[in-house]
């Protein structure tokens, strides 16, 4: 199956993690679902955003690199 990249992409960002579940790649989506609230608690919220636009960006970019291959 086929991810397609927006979904992935939007998937991640409200709920980082769950664009990579959504592409097939749960040790990577657990690591988004632990590493970003430990951020937004650790920083008060200013690293938890970089986390969410991370995560959503790669969520992206592998969803791509799996529709070209």
């Amino acid at each position: 199956m086929r991810s397609d990249p927006g979904v992935a992409a939007v998937l991640s960002f409200f709920i980082p993690g769950v664009g990579q579940f959504y592409n097939g790649c749960f040790l990577r989506g657990i690591f988004w679902l632990v590493v970003t609230p430990s951020l937004w608690l650790g920083s008060g919220g200013w690293l938890g955003w970089i986390c969410h636009v991370v995560s959503a960006y790669t969520a992206y970019r592998y969803a791509i690199n799996r529709m070209v291959k």
